[in-house]
């Protein structure tokens, strides 16, 4: 039976959940408090929330802010990272977590209404960061840009430099 703090708890998750450009469902077994603070610490530190919710509510939840396929992942004990900016930066965080300590398992991740398994998540997480991917796509589209200028710019150059001799053997 729902009372009034499961009900505000569904509440603030559907608004967190709305507002997550990138939802990471983890399960946390085995890990020691000390580890679970210093991971806390760390997502923290990124701009990452992540928090311990009942199954259920995170459920309903999901399904209030039409989010499918949480659901059958939602099995066991159930850690939620939630991302607001980059979608991605969580996997990072979470696979280099991951490598240091076996206890730490990513169920799904949700990125912008796509859900990926634990197998893409390797992938994600491998992925550079998006300032760095961005920066990538800038040079590649100044690259023709600059090209373009440099051989119309060569061009007038030569053009130039005929005339100015063109010039210079009329006077003589």
């Amino acid at each position: 039976m729902p009372n009034a703090q499961k009900i505000e708890a569904v509440k603030e998750l559907v608004e967190k959940l709305s507002k997550a450009k990138g939802i990471y469902l983890a399960d946390f077994t085995g890990l020691t408090v000390q580890e679970a603070v210093e991971f806390r610490r760390k997502l923290k530190e990124n701009g990452i929330e992540y928090r311990v919710a009942k199954n259920t509510l995170i459920k309903i939840a999901a399904k209030e802010a039409k989010i499918e396929g949480l659901s059958e992942y939602l099995v066991g004990p159930t850690g939620i990272a939630l991302s607001y900016d980059d979608p991605a930066s969580p996997a990072k965080l979470f696979y280099d977590f991951a490598k240091e300590n076996d206890k730490m398992n990513v169920k799904v991740c949700w990125m912008e209404g796509e859900l990926f398994g634990a197998e893409k998540f390797v992938e994600i997480a491998k992925l550079p960061p998006r300032n760095e991917m961005l920066s990538r796509l800038i040079g590649d589209l100044q690259s023709p840009m600059r090209t373009l200028a440099a051989t119309l710019q060569a061009s007038m150059s030569k053009l130039v430099g005929t005339l100015n001799s063109l010039k210079d053997t009329k006077q003589e």
